[in-house]
């Protein structure tokens, strides 16, 4: 069987649960989970084929040198030798940010790249990265994304066509770009528990605590839910740095947020089993950075749970707008209450949502399918061809 060296420098966070899926969803390559490190904390690689460039001992110092040769563009070394031994056909890395990193070793390995661009790394502003104050790398990011890019064995695969679009006007060639979403495991993600309609008016939001999330937008909206629907209930899931002054809005507004943390996907499973709603009030942060399609948003409409939510390419792609979910615009704490509303209390609209939801994830976010097509990718660009453009058999709804 071919092999694929999968490249991602901490493996892995427990936020890029994805990366792990899709690599177990292969069948016709041999995937290769290749990292720089490991976390001590991360996500159970049970069951994957890892390779660490680093020894795990390794102490500050040499974490130090490695950041010095990022920041002059050299190969770490050694490291060339390492992957050229594995046998690979291709290399597929998530990331732009990780690919610009490790592009001084991949240039000379002399495979065929392709990269995932997931959202930060392609929507977040050039002028944010080439500020004066960051460091070498950062201020580099831009033009060295934008050189790798115009190398013929380098090609890119955007998460939605949100994405994609935003790859083209930041000056990647249109057809160096395309499109294929990751899917998720319907076996685990799947309805149950009470039918939706029957269920608690319960909202429920899974995801980092950071700007780019628009907690802060849901707090406020539920606020106003619950002044029309004193039983609703609010759960969120997730942790980050802006957690502590959710809080505190929530204490201000007196909202009895159900806080939950971080929890696995198991837990996280269970959730959407008692949830009426899922929403994800994204908006785009001050430095450019926003979604590129929310893993989330998939799961929930495959567990039968109708989506409320404004995140680029979730709002457009990831939902059927009146019939799976509702949209609305970024930042709009007006229209994500009306949304809610609607949704918690029109009669018969929760469950009708629900039994359209699960077959459109079905058809379009199956990760055996997603990933079937991404293999069609690693043989097609294995062999220096063009993927074959299958986008808008993807896009066509249940």
């Amino acid at each position: 069987m071919k092999k694929v060296l999968v490249y991602k420098s901490d493996l892995l966070p427990y936020s890029e649960t994805f990366i792990r899926e899709q690599v177990k969803a292969c069948r016709t390559f041999h995937p290769v989970l290749v990292g720089t490190h490991g976390l001590d904390n991360g996500l159970s690689l049970e069951g994957v084929d890892v390779r660490y460039l680093r020894a795990p001992n390794a102490g500050k110092r040499t974490e130090l040198f490695w950041k010095l040769l990022r920041e002059a563009n050299v190969a770490p070394p050694g490291v060339v030798g390492r992957l050229r031994a594995e046998g690979a056909e291709l290399v597929h890395v998530h990331f732009a940010t990780e690919a610009v990193a490790m592009w001084p070793a991949l240039r000379r390995l002399g495979l065929p790249v392709l990269v995932t661009l997931h959202g930060a790394d392609i929507n977040t502003h050039r002028a944010w990265w080439e500020n004066p104050q960051r460091g070498p790398f950062s201020r580099r990011y831009p033009q060295r994304l934008l050189d790798m890019g115009r190398h013929p064995d380098v090609h890119f695969i955007a998460v939605s066509e949100a994405v994609r679009q935003t790859a083209i006007a930041y000056g990647i060639g249109h057809d160096k770009v395309h499109v294929r979403y990751i899917g998720i495991d319907l076996q685990r993600f799947r309805p149950g528990g009470l039918p939706v309609g029957s269920r608690a008016p319960r909202i429920l939001y899974v995801g980092r605590m950071v700007e780019k999330k628009g907690g802060q937008h849901l707090i406020d909206a539920f606020a106003a839910v619950r002044a029309q629907l004193p039983e609703a209930e609010l759960v969120m899931v997730g942790d980050g740095p802006l957690m502590e002054s959710f809080r505190q809005r929530a204490e201000r507004l007196g909202v009895p947020v159900q806080w939950r943390g971080r929890q696995p996907s198991d837990v996280v499973r269970e959730e959407f089993e008692r949830a009426s709603v899922f929403c994800l009030p994204s908006i785009t942060a001050e430095n450019g950075d926003a979604e590129g399609l929310p893993i989330v948003i998939m799961e929930a409409q495959a567990c039968g749970v109708p989506v409320v939510t404004s995140a680029r390419g979730g709002a457009t792609e990831g939902i059927v707008d009146g019939k799976t979910g509702v949209a609305f615009n970024e930042g709009d704490v007006h229209g994500l209450t009306a949304a809610l509303l609607q949704v918690l209390k029109e009669p018969g609209l929760a469950q009708r949502m629900s039994e359209a939801a699960v077959p459109f994830a079905r058809q379009r976010f199956d990760i055996a399918r997603c990933t079937a097509l991404l293999e069609e990718d690693y043989a097609a660009w294995s062999q220096r061809r063009r993927p074959r453009q299958t986008l808008q058999a993807q896009e066509q709804p249940a």
